[in-house]
């Protein structure tokens, strides 16, 4: 992992600061790394789960190559103008987005597993292409939903701690050991990811001298180990092993404690996809597809939307959604072709993303570079274009009923936009201008 120790301080302006002192003396070579047409729309942060700051991801992103990154926190935007700012330093074009969950009541989804492997009936969306003077009504809009989530995350704290009690386990401090590693004091919020990365330090912290993690977790939890990241695990300089324990308890664990969240951590999609478009914003439905072996190792094999992806998709637009994101390395080529397809049937932008929130993750999605995919990649420069544009004027976005484009179709506008994103200067994206 690239060193990134001088991007950790705990106040925006010295990380930011930071960034801009080591990319003018080129530090580790930062400025001879060639940037590829390689993006990524859904980069983690600390401000919902990643060992990344803001200012982290976008270096580590221009450190893989990319010619793009975006934010995307869980009920947070905290990450979105440290971002914007840390990438005007080193010249690289960003994005900002909101990771929420809404309720499909009233809709023929209301008891069906969408994207959530957690909860029938609700689905992940992600708000791309926040404008930067957005920002204010977004935090406003998400205070009652990190509220809520709070309120559930404590609730879960008790139920897994009763579990842990029983398997003579240590147990946890919901504000000094879970709240306590996240930024919920900056704008953050907290999802389960935290309490399991928690309990992964405290159960290997917690190990007496020769004491073998895997037995522990297999004979006390019951939580079944495979045997390659067994290896891992039992690697004391692993510099990755909590994540890893932290996916192993993702896969197994979260069913014995999961508390359902209520309608105010989970609004109606209609509220939700309202607001977004009120700012200028995009909203996006998540597709998730069924998924047989996880490339991240923290999903169980499970069936999501496919069977009954051609109604769904149908209600995507009356639903008020704009646009479909999706992870090109999650699902298979016959997935992606299908909901491509489907895209351009029912006018839907199509945005690209790989959740980063662990550190062993790579930035790099080679898969966005195949012919297949390249049409990701233009339309990300044309989100970026939106979101600078709407940042001036919001009849300016792609999809404002004023916009003086509005007779365009939705791949001239695509064209249009994703032109003068690639033509921009990513150290002075405000001069954009549309045709």
């Amino acid at each position: 992992m690239i060193e990134q120790h001088f991007l950790d301080n705990p106040e925006r302006e010295d990380r930011l600061a930071a960034i801009a002192a080591r990319f003018e003396e080129n530090y580790a070579g930062i400025q001879d790394i060639e940037q590829t047409r390689e993006v990524n729309n859904h980069v983690h942060t600390r401000y919902s789960f990643s060992p990344y700051s803001p200012a982290a991801a976008v270096w580590h992103a221009r450190c893989a190559g990319l010619a793009a990154v975006g934010s995307v926190d869980h009920e947070s935007i905290g990450a979105a103008s440290e971002t914007a700012a840390a990438g005007r330093i080193i010249g690289m074009a960003t994005t900002a987005g909101v990771e929420v969950r809404v309720s499909m009541a009233g809709t023929p989804f209301a008891h069906r597993r969408l994207n959530n492997p957690d909860t029938d009936g609700n689905a992940y969306i992600v708000i791309h292409g926040v404008p930067e003077i957005a920002i204010p009504e977004m935090e406003t809009f998400l205070k009652p939903l990190v509220a809520a989530r709070r309120r559930r995350n404590e609730a879960q704290v008790l139920r897994l701690n009763r579990i842990l009690e029983k398997s003579n386990l240590p147990t946890l401090n919901y504000r000094r050991e879970v709240e306590g590693i996240s930024w919920v004091s900056h704008g953050g919020t907290v999802t389960e990811r935290h309490i399991l990365y928690a309990l992964a330090q405290k159960i290997i912290h917690s190990l007496s001298p020769g004491e073998d993690v895997v037995v522990l977790i297999q004979d006390r939890l019951g939580v079944p180990v495979p045997e390659g990241i067994a290896q891992r695990l039992r690697d004391e300089e692993n510099p990755h092993r909590s994540y890893d324990l932290l996916g192993v308890f993702k896969a197994a664990l979260v069913d014995s404690f999961f508390v359902p969240p209520d309608e105010q951590e989970c609004p109606p999609y209609e509220v939700v996809t309202s607001f977004a478009r009120s700012i200028g914003a995009i909203p996006a439905y998540s597709y998730l597809g069924d998924v047989g072996e996880s490339p991240t190792g923290d999903k169980k094999a499970q069936h999501f939307e496919d069977a009954y992806v051609d109604e769904l998709f149908a209600w995507i637009r009356p639903m008020g959604f704009q646009a479909v994101t999706y992870m090109p390395p999650r699902n298979t080529l016959e997935q992606l072709q299908r909901v491509q397809q489907l895209c351009e049937e029912h006018q839907l932008l199509q945005i690209s993303g790989v959740d980063i929130n662990s550190s062993r993750q790579s930035f790099n999605c080679p898969e966005v570079l195949q012919p297949e995919f390249a049409h990701l990649n233009r339309t990300t420069w044309a989100l970026i274009a939106h979101e600078n544009l709407s940042n001036r004027d919001r009849r300016f976005g792609m999809f404002h009923h004023d916009n003086p484009l509005s007779h365009y179709s939705l791949q001239e506008k695509i064209d249009t936009y994703s032109t003068i994103g690639e033509a921009s200067d990513p150290r002075n994206p405000g001069v954009m201008e549309l045709p």
